[in-house]
């Protein structure tokens, strides 16, 4: 699941855990969605998506929270979202987008 309005990327604890991942940051609180303020721990991660790669923060997520790949993540993979085919892609380069407005 990708929220490109949620900055961070939330991955369930136990898989964090299982590959070493440590709580380098605790307690920090995030509001969600709904409003509500949770406290979760965060630690660092290489993130990878088909050939893409990154490194970020990741929350250790606690069962009942989702799992969205954040918008700094997203960035940090060079990836956008396509909403009509549901999917990832590379985002185009920053000329071409120039290009395209002048």
């Amino acid at each position: 699941m990708v929220d490109t309005g949620a900055e961070s990327t939330w991955i369930e604890a136990t898989a964090l855990e299982a590959i070493g991942i440590e709580r380098r940051k605790k307690d920090l609180q995030f509001q969600l969605a709904n409003g509500q303020i949770v406290t979760r721990s965060v630690g660092y991660a290489v993130l990878m998506v088909d050939k893409s790669e990154t490194v970020d923060e990741v929350v250790f997520a606690e069962a009942g929270d989702l799992q969205p790949l954040g918008a700094r993540a997203l960035e940090g993979l060079n990836l956008q979202v396509d909403a009509r085919r549901k999917r990832l892609g590379l985002r185009p380069p920053k000329d071409f987008l120039i290009k395209q407005f002048h």
